[in-house]
């Protein structure tokens, strides 16, 4: 099987062998718009077989709004896809002659994390420029009725807050995500976790209060994770979680200090539940393993 992960800057494919490890990989740089992300995916596909054979599936992951059923891709903003869908899965088989399968990009995370990690039972919170959470039970994915399960970046913790792409106000994505924390920290992108973290311990009193709310921003999300799914374990995973395990322990400080507030809460264990993200090509990964179980 061949999965690929297709991100706003790099699209990062692999092939799996029959026992499910990596035996090879491939990364290049996305091309945007709808022809680019085409193009790109191709390329990946090409790469693997020209060093492992032809695969029997393509998955793909994907950033924006996803139709599993049909493949079509909108609202993939960071890859210049909006307006009309892009018929990713259709167009990609009629390319590579193979079947293509395609999800999107937090959803065959979390089957990455869970296939990495043996896990059954989890929540992977993905940390980016906007938030969201792929959910796992008994081993399969949680999609929803409507197929927004795990857009806890949208529930509103605030009304009176900062107004969220959404419409809405004080939604969690505004205070717990990639473009919050730039918003409340500007800066370049890049390390402004750990730039933020080094400025509070060199005694910055305003990076020591941002360190602060977002940590507890996550621990709000993390929360709302546990209340609405209980998973066994949360994985916390994303571009803002990149910078270190400084991140993971503020946030089990900050659930920590919740739980002795609550004695619900306290029952809950929710900093016993919290991971870092593996090392590795966990969302390719993890579109493969979207392709083999849709086989």
């Amino acid at each position: 099987m061949i999965g690929i992960d297709i991100g706003a800057t790099k699209a990062l494919g692999v092939a799996l062998g029959g026992d499910g490890s990596v035996v090879a990989q491939v990364r290049f740089p996305t091309q945007a718009g709808p022809d680019g992300v085409l193009r790109t995916a191709a390329r990946v596909v090409d790469e693997l077989s020209g060093s492992v054979g032809p695969a029997s599936m393509v998955g793909i992951g994907v950033p924006g709004m996803v139709d599993p059923d049909s493949g079509e891709v909108s609202h993939a903003v960071n890859l210049d896809i909006d307006g009309v869908p892009l018929a990713l899965a259709a167009r990609l088989a009629e390319v590579v002659g193979r079947r293509v399968v395609v999800e999107n990009d937090v959803n065959v995370a979390a089957l990455g994390v869970a296939a990495l990690t043996g896990s059954t039972d989890l929540a992977y919170l993905g940390i980016g420029t906007g938030l969201a959470a792929g959910i796992v039970v008994d081993g399969r994915l949680r999609r929803g009725a409507s197929g927004v399960a795990g857009e806890i970046g949208h529930v509103s913790v605030d009304p009176a807050g900062v107004l969220c792409g959404c419409g809405q106000r004080g939604c969690l994505e505004t205070i717990a995500s990639g473009s919050a924390l730039a918003r409340m920290w500007p800066g370049g992108e890049s390390a402004r976790v750990g730039r933020l973290r080094k400025a509070a311990l060199d005694g910055d009193a305003h990076a020591a209060t941002v360190w602060n709310q977002f940590a507890d921003g996550l621990a709000q999300a993390v929360t709302a994770v546990a209340l609405g799914v209980d998973p066994e374990v949360i994985v916390l995973g994303g571009g803002v979680v990149e910078a270190g395990d400084a991140l993971l322990h503020a946030v089990e400080e900050a659930l920590d200090r919740r739980a002795s507030r609550s004695p619900f809460l306290a029952t809950l264990h929710l900093a016993d539940r919290l991971e870092r993200v593996p090392s590795g090509p966990f969302a390719a990964v993890g579109a493969a393993m979207l392709g083999a179980s849709r086989s």
